[in-house]
């Protein structure tokens, strides 16, 4: 690793949906809040003033907050490669019917970054929750293996997918190609895999969740391309607005508890 990338912890904190829940709950009963002309606001009925310098809402305990999807086929190694990056550990295997969302800190580039990170697996099936989770996210990693070619010609798929619902192309992607310590076993080369990325725009790297090769990298490598995008925004059309920060952070978390609670539900019933 590069030696402006180090991590903050290696503990991801793993979010159960009760806990997102009731804390939507926490934060959205009995209060109604409505702006009034002279800038306050209503809260329980009552007038209160907009507290001064409230926090961007993409911003949680000091550090940016950015929403990263793993999108890939099933097999190709995505829960693998995201539990590398928030715990360091590698699973041989992982039940594909079991998603979740990881946190996990990190310093890129000398500046501290919370990514909060939704793995898809065993997800394509709910082509409504697809689409709402693409139109939050703000980068996405693609994952195909080198050892499985069907996979590398869907990940052209999830690029067509995403353009299709953000209705731009300009969105941050990292193309990853796991398992490249299946050597022998190889259907896909890496030029093959560079070709695409460079059809992409995006950043491509070779990667072993087993042996925690370029796991990092990949992730710093998206979280530069949101930060460089948001510059040539800033540069383009001035300051965000944050009421649309707000939507998509609504938004987000509605999401991210509603996989949940799917899941776990799929789970129990199994």
């Amino acid at each position: 690793m590069a030696g402006d990338m180090s991590s903050l912890g290696c503990a991801a904190l793993k979010k159960s949906s009760k806990q997102k829940l009731s804390s939507d709950k926490e934060n959205n009963s009995g209060i109604h809040n409505s702006v009034t002309a002279s800038g306050t606001r209503k809260e329980n009925g009552h007038l209160a003033m907009k507290p001064p310098n409230a926090p961007p809402q993409n911003m949680r305990g000091g550090l940016r907050v950015y929403k990263i999807v793993i999108l890939g086929d099933g097999g190709v190694g995505k829960s693998a490669v995201t539990l590398q990056f928030v715990s360091h550990n590698f699973l041989d295997y992982h039940d594909p019917t079991i998603e979740d969302s990881y946190q996990q800190q990190a310093v890129i580039d000398n500046e501290a970054a919370l990514l909060d990170i939704l793995d898809t697996a065993g997800q394509v099936e709910f082509t409504a929750m697809r689409d709402q989770y693409m139109r939050c996210g703000e980068g996405f990693i693609i994952c195909y293996s080198v050892i499985d070619r069907h996979s590398y010609e869907e990940a052209s798929e999830y690029r067509k997918l995403i353009q299709r619902v953000r209705l731009t192309e300009d969105i941050p992607v990292v193309l990853i190609a796991n398992k490249c310590d299946l050597e022998s076993l190889r259907k896909v080369s890496t030029e093959e895999g560079r070709n695409l990325a460079n059809q992409f725009g995006s950043p491509f790297f070779e990667t072993s969740a087993a042996l925690r090769l370029n796991i990092d990298e990949a992730f710093y490598a998206l979280i530069r391309e949101i930060r460089r995008k948001e510059k040539q925004k800033a540069l383009g059309n001035g300051t965000s607005s944050e009421k649309l920060h707000s939507r998509r952070r609504s938004r987000w978390w509605r999401i991210r508890s509603i996989f949940a609670l799917v899941f776990r539900r799929r789970r129990n019933l199994n």
